[in-house]
C-alpha cells in the first residue's frame, strides 16, 4: 500500500501541513506539479476542439450529402448517445475519488487492474500518438490544397513545392511547433488551446453567418482526380439559401461515389468517418494531472463540450440541408470557404482545428505514457519517461513521444491508419465503461460517486455500443486491437504488477460467490453430487509439502482447507499472533501450486483448535466434510523444503536454498526426539471428535516416499508402472462375505477413484484385495464385488487372498460388540498385536506380486523390474469407546501399517456412492 494514498490524504482532511497527496500525473519526485488548469481551459477548451477536429469545417457537406439531412442527424443522434455513455461512466469514476494523471488509464488500471490498465493504456497512447501524426499530415494536405505548387483550382497559390520529402519536412517542421508548446508545460498549452478556440469559433461565427448573409449563387466544382480537365466543362454547385425545395430534396439519402477516392458510400462508411471526427471526449480527462479539481473539472467540463458540439453539429446539418444542393454537397467537401464571407477565415479554422487537434493529442500522450512510466509496468523501455522539470512537467514523456510521431510521419499518408486510430479509441471507452460497470456490479460500499446519472444499464450499453462501432469502422483493426490487448495483458500478467491498486475483479467475485453460496442448500444435497471436502491439518508445511500435494489430488473439484493450529490463550497476548501467519501461507499454497483455502486458530491445545476448525471452516454449503491428518509415529521429519523443486528458485534463495518468505515464517522441523504439540492422547481424541462430528477421517503415512512423478501436475507418464492397493475391509476384524460392502468399504473405493481420475495418476492400476475365511470357497465373494464395481462403473483388478491361521474370523457373539473395541473384545494385547502383524505381513506379501498374482500367485523374486505399489489404501477401524484405550489403538494402527510404503488408513461415515442416474 506504500504506492498508494489514502483519500483522505488527498483532500487534506486530516488537518496536517503536507500532509496532502501530491498527484503523480504530471510530476513525481522531480518536482511539484502545478494543478492550475481551470475547468474552461484544461477540459473544455481541449474536449471541444478534439471533438470538432476538421470534421466540423470538411465534412459536414459529405455526412449530410451522401446519408440526407434525416439520416445524418440520425448517425449524429447515435454517435452521441455512444459518447455521452462513456461520458457517463467517466463522471461517476472521476467522482468517486481523488483523480490523478493519465486520465483514462489511470481510472482503468486502478479499476480493472495494471494487466488490463496497462495494456489498454499502452494501446490508447500509441492512439494519441498516430492521431497527432494523422491531425499533422491532415493539416500539411489542408495547406497544400492552397498553397501547394500542384494545387487544383483557380484559388491556388502553388507557393510550396510538393513531393514525399516536403511533405515530411512540413510535418516535422509543424510537429516542431507542436511539441515546443507542449514541451513549455501545460500553461502555455492551455493558453495557446485558448488561442485555438478563440479562432475556430470565429471561423464558425463567420460560418454560420455566411449561411444567413450570403445570396444564392453558383459555385464552379473542380474536376475529379483522374479526368481529362481540357475535354469537361465547368460543373457548378449551388447555394440557394433557406430553400423549402432545397430541403425536401436533401431528406432522404443518396449514397454516391466519394469524389476523392472513388469508393461507393453506404451508411456505415459515412457513420464511420462521421464518429471518427467526434471520438475527443478524453481531451481534458488526459490533463487530470494539471487540472485544480479534477474531480469537479472532468465530468463538469466534459459534459458542456459534448453539448455544445453537439448543439454545433446540429445547426451546421440543418443550415446545410437547408442552403445547397446535394450536388454541391456531395462533390464540394469545402464548400464553407465558397459561401463564407471571407474565405481565409474558413481556412485559418481549418489550420487552427488540425494544429489544435495534433497538440491535444501529444499533451495526452505524454501525459498517459508519464503515468505508465511511474507506474513501472514496462520496465526500463520507459524509464526516459519519468523525467519531469522543476515545475512538473514531464519533459522527458513529451520527447519519448514527439520521437514516436516523428517515426510515424516517415509512412507519409496514413488513411487506413485513421480507422486503427479510431478503434484504440474505442477500445479504451469501451473499457472505462466496463471499469464502471464493473464498479457497479460489485456494489462496493466505497463506490458512492457524487455523479449519479448513470446505472449499470448505461455502463453495459456503453460497452457493448463501443465493441459495436469498433467492428462497425473496421473489423480488422478491431479484432487485431483485441488480440494486441491480449497478448499485452498475457505480458503484464507475466512481470507481475502491483498489487496495492485494488483489483474489481476481487469484489466481484466476491459479491458472486456470496450469492451463489446463498443457493447452495445443503438440504439438497445428494449422494450422486457428491466429492471430498478436505481439511488437511498441518503443523509444520516444511514436512508435509507431499501430503499437502497429495490431498490437493484428492478434492475433486471440491473445498480444501489448510488448517492450522497455534498454541495459546488470547486472554494472556497483547494482540492476535495468528493474523500475520495468513500471509506466509497463501505465500506457501502459490509456491506449492495447489488449490486451498488457508484457515488458523487459536487454542489452548492442539485437540480444541481442530475442533473449532471442523466446526467453523467454511461457508455454507461449502463445509469440510473429511478430515486428513499425519500419521503419528516416531519417523523423524523431513525438510521438504530443501529439496522441493518448487521452494529451491534460483534467483530467490537463502542460504540454505529456500525462498526467504518462507523460510524465515516457518520454522525447522522438530530435532528427533523433541517435546511434541500433540500427545497421542489427543491425536486419537481427535479422530473420535471428527467421527463424532460425522466427519470422515483419512491418516497419512510415508507420504514423502511417494514416486515424484504422481506428485506433479502432469499426466505422470513413466516406464515404471504402478499400482495403487485398496483393502476395503477391516483387516483387524476379518469377517469375509459381504462385509467388503460396508459404507467404510465403499468410502475408500470412492477415494481411490478419485485419485485415479487425476492426471498424474491414470497409469496407475487400481488393485482391490479381497479376503477369504478359512472355510469360504474363492470366487464367490470376487464375483459379487465384481458385479458391484461394475454398477459403480470403477475400473479395477480384483484379488481374492486366504488369511493364515492366525487370522481367523471373530466368535459368533462377537458381531453384537461394539466397533472398534476389538483391543479387549474377547482377545489380549498379544492376540490383537499378533493379529495386527499378520495383517501387515498379508499386505506387505500382496505388494510384491505382480498383477495377477492371485492367492498363492509367485512372489517377485528381487531383482524383477514388475510393477511397485505407490500407494496402499486401507480401512481404518474406528477408535474404541474407551479413552484408556487410545495408546493401544494407536501402537496397533502403526503395526498394521508398518513399513507399507505411503500409505492412507480411511474410515468413513457417508454414503458416498450411487449407482442411479
Amino acid at each position: 500500500m506504500a504506492s498508494e494514498s489514502s483519500p483522505l490524504l488527498a483532500y487534506r482532511l486530516l488537518g496536517e501541513e503536507g500532509a496532502g497527496f501530491q498527484a503523480n500525473g504530471a510530476g513525481g519526485p522531480g518536482g511539484a506539479p502545478a494543478r492550475k488548469l481551470s475547468t474552461f481551459l484544461g477540459v473544455v477548451v481541449p474536449t471541444v476542439l478534439s471533438m470538432f477536429s476538421i470534421v466540423v469545417f470538411l465534412r459536414i457537406g459529405f455526412v449530410v450529402g451522401h446519408a440526407g439531412l434525416l439520416q445524418a442527424l440520425a448517425m449524429l443522434l447515435v454517435a452521441y448517445i455512444i459518447l455521452v455513455l462513456t461520458v457517463l461512466s467517466v463522471c461517476a469514476i472521476a467522482t468517486n475519488g481523488a483523480v490523478r494523471g493519465g486520465g483514462a488509464y489511470f481510472m482503468i488500471s486502478r479499476t480493472l487492474g495494471p494487466e488490463v490498465g496497462g495494456s489498454i493504456g499502452l494501446m490508447f497512447y500509441l492512439a494519441n500518438v498516430c492521431g497527432c501524426a494523422v491531425s499533422l499530415l491532415g493539416l500539411v494536405e489542408a495547406v497544400l490544397d492552397v498553397f501547394g505548387a500542384d494545387a487544383m483550382g483557380s484559388s491556388g497559390l502553388r507557393v510550396l513545392p510538393q513531393g514525399y520529402g516536403w511533405n515530411l519536412l512540413y510535418g516535422s517542421l509543424l510537429l516542431g511547433l507542436v511539441g515546443g508548446v507542449c514541451t513549455l508545460g501545460a500553461g502555455l498549452y492551455a493558453r495557446a488551446s485558448f488561442l485555438t478556440f478563440l479562432l475556430v469559433s470565429g471561423s464558425l461565427a463567420s460560418v454560420l453567418i455566411s449561411f444567413v448573409a450570403v445570396g444564392p449563387r453558383d459555385i464552379p466544382l473542380a474536376p475529379r482526380p483522374g479526368t481529362n480537365v481540357s475535354s469537361l466543362r465547368t460543373r457548378f454547385g449551388h447555394f440557394t439559401g433557406f430553400n423549402i425545395s432545397t430541403l425536401k430534396d436533401n431528406l432522404g439519402a443518396g449514397y454516391a461515389e466519394d469524389y476523392t477516392t472513388g469508393a461507393m458510400m453506404n451508411f456505415a462508411s459515412v457513420f464511420a468517418v462521421l464518429f471518427n471526427g467526434c471520438t475527443g471526449i478524453m481531451a481534458g480527462a488526459n490533463m487530470s494531472g494539471e487540472l485544480k479539481d479534477p474531480s469537479r473539472a472532468i465530468p463538469l467540463g466534459t459534459i458542456i463540450a459534448v453539448a455544445y458540439t453537439f448543439f454545433i453539429y446540429i445547426l451546421l446539418f440543418f443550415l446545410s440541408g437547408f442552403t445547397c444542393d446535394r450536388t454541391l454537397l456531395q462533390e464540394d467537401y469545402g464548400f464553407f470557404r465558397a459561401i463564407s464571407l471571407w474565405p481565409p477565415l474558413v481556412l485559418i479554422g481549418i489550420y487552427a482545428t488540425s494544429l489544435s487537434a495534433s497538440m491535444s493529442s501529444l499533451i495526452g500522450a505524454s501525459r498517459i505514457l508519464h503515468a505508465l512510466a511511474q507506474d513501472n509496468l514496462f520496465g526500463v523501455i520507459l524509464a526516459p519517461a519519468k523525467v519531469v522539470s522543476g515545475g512538473g512537467n514531464p519533459w522527458g514523456a513529451v520527447l519519448y513521444s514527439w520521437g514516436l510521431v516523428q517515426l510515424v510521419l516517415l509512412a507519409g499518408k496514413l488513411n487506413t491508419l485513421a480507422a486503427v486510430v479510431t478503434v484504440f479509441y474505442l477500445v479504451a471507452y469501451a473499457a472505462v465503461d466496463l471499469s464502471c460497470l464493473s464498479l457497479e456490479w460489485a456494489s462496493a460500499p466505497n463506490f458512492r460517486p457524487t455523479f449519479s446519472l448513470f446505472s449499470w444499464h448505461t455502463c453495459l450499453l456503453g460497452v457493448a455500443s463501443c465493441l459495436l462501432m469498433m467492428f462497425l469502422i473496421s473489423p480488422g483493426a478491431a479484432g487485431g486491437s483485441l488480440l494486441l490487448m491480449g497478448l499485452l495483458s498475457a505480458l503484464l500478467t507475466a512481470r507481475g504488477g502491483p498489487s496495492s491498486w485494488g483489483y474489481v475483479s476481487q469484489a466481484l467475485l466476491f459479491h458472486q460467490v456470496r450469492k451463489y453460496l446463498l443457493r447452495l442448500d445443503v438440504r439438497k444435497d445428494h449422494v450422486k453430487f457428491w466429492r471430498p471436502q478436505l481439511l488437511l491439518l498441518v503443523g509444520n508445511p516444511r514436512g508435509a509439502l507431499p501430503l499437502l500435494r497429495l490431498a490437493n489430488q484428492l478434492k475433486k473439484g471440491g473445498l480444501y482447507v489448510l488448517g492450522h493450529v497455534t498454541l495459546g490463550d488470547l486472554d494472556a497476548l497483547p494482540s492476535d499472533p495468528v493474523q500475520p501467519q495468513y500471509g506466509a501461507w497463501l505465500s506457501l499454497v502459490d509456491q506449492a501450486q495447489v488449490k486451498a483455502f488457508v484457515d488458523l486458530t487459536l487454542s489452548p491445545s492442539v485437540r480444541q483448535g481442530a475442533q473449532h476448525l471442523l466446526r467453523i471452516s467454511g461457508l455454507g454449503g461449502m463445509k469440510p466434510n473429511t478430515l486428513v491428518l499425519g500419521f503419528y509415529d516416531d519417523a523423524p521429519p523431513q525438510d521438504h523444503f530443501l529439496t522441493d523443486p518448487a521452494f529451491m528458485e534460483p534467483s530467490d534463495v537463502t542460504q540454505e536454498g529456500v525462498s526467504p518468505a518462507l523460510s524465515t515464517l516457518f520454522p525447522p522441523p522438530r530435532a528427533p526426539g523433541s517435546p511434541r504439540a500433540l500427545s497421542p492422547q489427543d491425536y486419537v481424541a481427535t479422530m473420535a471428535d471428527a467421527l463424532k462430528m460425522n466427519k470422515n477421517v483419512v491418516l497419512a503415512r510415508a507420504c514423502g516416499a511417494l514416486p515424484p512423478e504422481r506428485l506433479s501436475r502432469g499426466s505422470g507418464t513413466t516406464s515404471q508402472l504402478h499400482h495403487v492397493d485398496v483393502w476395503p475391509l477391516n483387516l483387524l476384524r476379518p469377517r469375509g462375505g459381504p462385509g467388503y460392502v460396508d459404507v467404510c468399504g465403499l468410502f475408500l473405493l470412492q477415494m481411490a477413484t478419485i485419485l485415479g481420475m487425476v492426471p498424474a495418476w491414470h497409469s496407475a492400476r487400481l488393485r482391490i484385495f479381497l479376503c477369504l475365511g478359512p472355510q469360504e470357497a474363492p470366487g464367490a465373494a470376487e464375483g459379487r464385488l465384481r458385479a458391484l464395481l461394475s454398477q459403480l462403473r470403477i475400473r479395477a483388478e480384483v484379488q481374492e487372498v486366504v488369511w493364515g491361521e492366525g487370522a481367523a474370523a471373530g466368535e459368533p457373539g462377537e458381531e453384537e460388540e461394539e466397533e472398534g473395541d476389538f483391543v479387549n473384545g474377547g482377545r489380549g494385547d498379544a492376540e490383537a498385536e499378533a493379529l495386527a502383524c499378520s495383517a501387515n505381513a498379508l499386505v506387505r506379501a500382496q505388494q510384491g506380486r505382480g498383477t495377477g498374482g492371485g492367492p498363492g500367485g509367485p512372489e517377485a523374486r528381487d531383482g524383477d523390474e514388475g510393477p511397485t505399489t505407490a500407494l496402499t489404501f486401507l480401512y481404518l477401524p474406528r477408535p474404541p469407546a474407551d479413552p484408556a484405550r487410545y495408546p493401544r489403538y494407536l501402537a496397533l494402527l502403526e503395526t498394521l501399517s508398518r513399513d507399507l510404503g505411503p500409505t492412507l488408513l480411511i474410515h468413513g461415515v457417508t454414503p458416498v456412492t450411487c449407482t442411479d442416474l
